[in-house]
């Protein structure tokens, strides 16, 4: 079997250590197939503003980033963004259950799409396409938005150590038409564009220094940012676009996709590219600032070795 082998149910997964997971997920279940979107998206906000009162140190980190970005920016504004922020990322709990659980017919009708014709145009030739999408907290909407409207993908997971939690995962992200790949196999990864396929790639966070440059990424001139895009784009001639699906005010989900920027991405330059890579990311993030996962780190990682981990959090 190949170490890559998605996960499969066994009677194993129902060992009572599971069943909380179970129970867990099949409340979830429950609660957003009963409930109106607007009560859970209260419900959603109103846990994660609750939430800033115990996750203290994710409030210093995320307020800590956007000083970062936006030096610029007020106090007041951030502290604005901030509050936003978590309340949106509370409702990411229940835009997860809605993505795995709800059926496709009550997701279509809050989901719109701009800009299509490129990547559309782009599956009539052939040619694989990565979809360079941030980490948004509403990401899981954007995947199977793409795959109910007709243009299903291949996304990139990271197996979860709980193997009922794997399988339930791995089982909401693909019952839908889209399909995962390790993020370890990069052959798989070569091989899906190489056949024509669209592949979502989330190159906006902070990897750590392993094959990765540092280039500026809004107004932090070197943040560390990965050359994954530059190794897949080399090797397939792909297309890249940066895609976003940011939820409205009125609760409904835009699948937006903005132009390509294959034709500026160079091939052997991966300072250069990974540059571009997030000058691109900028711009759509800055479309809905609030809706991006400012919570993670983003700066941890220092140019100089001799500096400290997550000296710009201390």
């Amino acid at each position: 079997m190949s170490k890559y082998a998605p996960p499969t149910f066994s009677l194993s997964l129902l060992h009572p250590r599971y069943w909380s997971v179970w129970f867990g997920f099949g409340l979830l279940a429950i609660i957003v197939n009963v409930l109106p979107y607007k009560v859970l998206r209260a419900m959603g906000f109103s846990l994660g503003k609750l939430s800033m009162r115990y996750a203290k140190g994710r409030v210093h980190i995320a307020r800590r980033n956007l000083e970062l970005a936006f030096p610029d920016m007020p106090q007041d504004e951030i502290e604005s963004i901030v509050v936003q922020n978590f309340k949106n990322t509370g409702f990411a709990l229940f835009e997860s259950g809605i993505t795995w659980f709800w059926p496709t017919w009550r997701l279509k009708r809050r989901l719109k799409s701009v800009n299509l014709d490129e990547v559309i145009e782009y599956g009539k030739q052939g040619r694989g396409v990565l979809l360079c999408h941030p980490h948004t907290l509403n990401l899981e909407i954007s995947a199977r938005g793409f795959a109910i409207l007709g243009y299903p993908g291949y996304g990139v997971y990271r197996p979860h150590d709980n193997p009922a939690y794997d399988f339930i995962q791995f089982w909401g992200r693909t019952h839908n038409g889209n399909k995962l790949i390790d993020r370890k196999d990069v052959k798989a990864m070569i091989r899906t564009l190489k056949q024509g396929h669209r592949l979502f790639y989330l190159g906006d966070h902070d990897y750590g220094r392993n094959k990765s440059v540092f280039v500026p990424f809004f107004a932090v001139q070197d943040a560390c940012t990965t050359t994954g895009a530059n190794i897949l784009f080399s090797v397939t001639d792909c297309a890249m676009m940066p895609v976003t699906g940011f939820r409205d005010q009125n609760g409904f989900y835009e699948l937006n996709l903005a132009p390509s920027i294959s034709d500026d991405y160079p091939k052997k330059d991966e300072v250069a590219g990974a540059a571009i890579m997030n000058k691109a990311y900028e711009q759509v993030i800055l479309r809905q600032v609030d809706q991006w996962m400012w919570l993670h780190k983003r700066y941890k990682t220092m140019q100089d070795e001799s500096q400290r981990k997550g000296i710009r959090y201390m």
